[in-house]
């Protein structure tokens, strides 16, 4: 466990992103808030601090536990972050995951045969 670890190394470290460039990729782009300011990926990281994650449609918020710059497995991640996500965003994503089904991404066509038939069931009323 280091003194000093960066931002982006540490959301990496704890799996929050599948690969180092994507987590400094996000702290570029805003989506990495410590204290609600967006952080550049230089930023030195302290045990306590709370981490926000922006990854639509919810903010994830995780508590500094342990400081880590080598990734770990995934058994021991519970150990370095405590998440403190609110239980109305996460319920937001629940909402969102009941709903995704039905939900197309623009420029995907018309739906398949078997969409249509899905949709069919779904809204039948016997």
């Amino acid at each position: 466990m280091d003194s000093q670890v960066r931002v982006d190394k540490w959301i990496w470290a704890v799996r929050l992103f599948k690969t180092r460039s994507q987590a400094t990729e996000a702290c570029k782009k805003g989506r990495v808030m410590i204290d609600d300011i967006s952080v550049k990926p230089s930023r030195i990281l302290k045990v306590g601090d709370v981490v926000k994650i922006k990854k639509q449609p919810v903010t994830y918020s995780f508590k500094v536990l342990k400081l880590a710059e080598k990734r770990m497995g995934a058994k021991l991640v519970s150990e370095f972050l405590e998440d403190i996500t609110a239980p109305e965003e996460l319920e937001v994503l629940e909402v969102q995951k009941n709903m995704g089904w039905f939900q197309r991404d623009k420029g995907t066509g018309r739906p398949t045969k078997k969409d249509r038939r899905d949709l069919d069931n779904f809204f039948e009323t016997d």
